[in-house]
């Protein structure tokens, strides 16, 4: 499969838009459905104090909103660096057919990004991450799902 060149092109230009404007990080992203750009994003982490605000996510969700739909089928991704694992599970949430990257983790670890550390926490056992992760009311938990799949006319994602 080949991406198209100028849609990648677009994706760059908003990541260093975004830097030399000063909103945000190097990362921009462009989501396309038979041939045209449905939308666009920048990382927006700093500028709005929100640590999900990747350029990834922002163009998920104005895509989202622009097609009037929580599921791109159809779309493909073009992003200005490989998705982090955030912005990777995004993109499958989202079902997306193909993504499309210019820089590499390598490239982002270079610059100050680096998302190893996170491939690495996600190998671990639950008990054996960094930050504790504790199992709590389990057994009234369920309800939520219980309500779940006994709703009718609930929407399946």
């Amino acid at each position: 499969m080949q991406g198209n060149p100028v849609f990648m092109q677009r994706a760059i230009a908003l990541a260093t838009e975004n830097v030399t404007s000063g909103r945000g990080g190097p990362f921009g992203a462009v989501i396309v459905r038979d041939g045209e750009i449905v939308a666009t994003g920048a990382n927006l982490v700093t500028a709005i104090n929100d640590p999900t605000a990747h350029g990834e996510i922002v163009a998920i969700r104005n895509a989202c909103q622009m097609l009037g739909t929580f599921q791109l089928a159809g779309c493909h991704i073009y992003t200005s660096c490989e998705p982090c694992p955030m912005c990777l599970a995004a993109i499958y949430w989202a079902r997306c057919e193909a993504i499309f990257y210019g820089n590499c983790a390598a490239d982002a670890a270079a610059a100050g990004f680096d998302d190893a550390f996170l491939y690495e926490e996600m190998k671990l056992s639950l008990d054996q991450r960094k930050i504790p992760i504790v199992n709590l009311l389990p057994e009234q938990a369920i309800s939520s799902f219980e309500a779940w799949r006994d709703r009718a006319g609930r929407i399946d994602y």
